[in-house]
């Protein structure tokens, strides 16, 4: 399988053989799997200790001839600390239980519910990551994850440039980008950030963006943007690629495909 290197004008360079994983057959089983175990969720709980910091000790009992007992006291027997105390009298409030006053909360978050302890193969993960590179090349896959295009608004996939155009400014980037997608393709391209229209935005998700494309460097090149993703050819993971469905645009460098192949060992 072969394809185009475009430069940094949006001209075609020269062509390239491709290494094989990129016509593999995409398996979004196994994307789907890999996806799966990779979700994360950010524990959220009070602390273990929170409301229990007193110095209340056990219930207030209520038998007679008892000391520091409640009974006559007309008290319920709750968890109480001491304020101050004048022999055997005491004043002191109750604690700890939720229903008292800085006590701990009834029924909180509990962080155990909120880790996911799913796992997957290493050979099932790698096959996982080659499915969803392999779906970055294929037409069918591209147009099915974004509705706004058909198959033949695209050109050839997938999308290689020269490994110089990383240094590039981001004006002569976006223009070279542009002319090697084609308009239709362009616009879905750049991430777009937007006020979401309902009642949504008092809810604490006044904007919504898309995902834009993504550009895959070398594990040498160092590139930074606020228009697209970026990621480093060693680091690449199935959730760059395929969250939210396989087929993203993805445009690599030069530098990229080699150091894939390297890695994938493909």
């Amino acid at each position: 399988m072969k394809t185009a290197i475009f430069d940094s004008t949006g001209k075609k360079v020269k062509d390239i053989e491709l290494p094989s994983f990129f016509s593999l057959p995409v398996r979004d089983d196994i994307i789907s799997k890999a996806l799966e175990a990779k979700k994360s969720k950010q524990p959220y709980a009070p602390s273990p200790v929170a409301g229990k910091q007193t110095a209340a000790s056990g219930k207030v009992v209520h038998r007679r001839h008892v000391w520091r007992s409640g009974y006559g006291r007309g008290i319920s027997r709750i968890p109480r600390k001491v304020m101050t105390r004048k022999g055997s009298q005491f004043n002191w409030v109750g604690a700890e239980i939720a229903s008292t006053r800085g006590g701990r909360r009834a029924h909180p978050p509990k962080i155990a519910s909120m880790i996911k302890e799913l796992k997957i193969n290493k050979k099932e993960d790698e096959k996982a990551l080659i499915s969803a590179i392999s779906a970055t090349a294929n037409k069918k896959q591209v147009a099915m994850k974004y509705q706004s295009i058909d198959e033949k608004d695209i050109k050839d996939l997938p999308i290689v440039v020269e490994s110089k155009i990383t240094s590039e400014k981001t004006k002569q980037l976006l223009s070279a980008i542009e002319k090697i997608l084609g308009e239709k393709l362009f616009q879905v391209a750049v991430s777009k950030k937007v006020v979401r229209s309902g009642k949504g935005k008092s809810r604490g998700r006044k904007y919504k963006s898309n995902a834009g494309i993504l550009v895959v460097t070398g594990k040498s090149e160092n590139m930074k943007s606020n228009i697209f993703d970026t990621r480093n050819a060693n680091t690449l993971s199935i959730v760059d690629l395929a969250e939210g469905g396989s087929g993203r645009i993805t445009v690599y460098t030069e530098q990229a495909i080699k150091d894939l192949e390297e890695k994938l060992k493909q």
